[in-house]
């Protein structure tokens, strides 16, 4: 009898837009379910994040070879599900045809600033927000747009990022049953 793979699950959204917490939700929702964190990595990728979304955002600019390796490495354990808190869902290359099923987290964007603000910033002085800020607008917000542009469209789901965690987990679990 051969052995089914796990399904692979990415969840993609902008930053601050949740893709940490609901694929950590998810994972208490999918029995035998492992979760890889795409921050948890220090990938080989342009060292200017703004000039790399100037230059168009290529996903295949990164070098993604310690997750490919890991999802790899989950596909011989007896799980159910990987899921992949990962932003490029299926646009990059050597991850794509490892992944199952891309949903987007459509998150506003001025909540996604704001959830990132108060992560990131929760230490850091006024000046230091007031700059991101200013980084935001000037050439940052650019980089959002473009996953809007380019991620969500190659997403098999696009859940409302509004919605309470619980709730943007039970319709993905829900999707992925059927």
């Amino acid at each position: 009898m051969i052995r089914k793979l796990p399904m692979v699950i990415a969840i993609a959204g902008v930053s601050g837009g949740g893709k940490t917490t609901i694929a950590s939700c998810l994972k208490e929702k999918l029995p035998n379910s492992k979760t890889l964190y795409f921050d948890n990595y220090d990938f080989d990728g342009p060292d200017d994040i703004i000039e790399w979304i100037e230059n168009g955002c290529n996903p295949n600019d990164w070098d993604l070879s310690p997750l490919i390796r890991d999802i790899k490495k989950l596909h011989t354990e007896h799980l159910d599900y990987i899921i992949l808190d990962f932003p490029f869902a299926y646009l990059h290359s050597k991850t794509s045809k490892l992944i199952d099923f891309a949903v987007f987290i459509e998150t506003p964007l001025d909540i996604a600033l704001a959830r990132r603000i108060t992560r990131d910033f929760k230490e850091g002085s006024a000046k230091d927000i007031l700059q991101e800020l200013d980084n935001y607008i000037t050439r940052g917000r650019q980089g959002y747009l473009a996953m809007l542009d380019t991620t969500k469209p190659n997403s098999d789901l696009v859940v409302d990022g509004t919605l309470s965690i619980s709730e943007v987990a039970a319709i993905i679990a829900q999707r992925i049953a059927v």
